[in-house]
């Protein structure tokens, strides 16, 4: 679970809130999103939305979230249709993680 206590980041970072939308579920869209993540060395949290969109946290400095969001697009087998991207207030992460959607708790 993200801490809101800024004392837990780096000076300079931020934390984005993205939602995108196309073809990104069932197809290792979020194995992807977490392994660029972990690669330019940004936490946070991805999950599926309800509605077939997926829903992502990301924290880091400001220009590496830039570079994060432009290489979303090059996921293999998803197509990326739109991004939203959103500042929030900066949340700490213990790393980057995949969490279940609401929805995959429904019986």
């Amino acid at each position: 679970m993200p801490s809101s206590s800024s004392e837990d980041l780096s000076p300079g970072q931020a934390t984005i809130e993205v939602i995108i939308s196309g073809r990104v579920q069932k197809v290792g869209f979020r194995a992807c999103v977490r392994k660029i993540a972990n690669n330019l060395g940004i936490t946070g949290e991805i999950m599926n939305l309800d509605d077939g969109r997926v829903l992502l946290y990301a924290t880091a400095e400001p220009v590496i979230l830039e570079k994060f969001t432009s290489m979303l697009y090059s996921c293999p087998r998803a197509i990326v249709r739109d991004i939203r991207v959103v500042e929030r207030e900066p949340l700490a992460f213990s790393g980057f993680s995949i969490e279940r959607g609401m929805h995959q708790y429904a019986t």
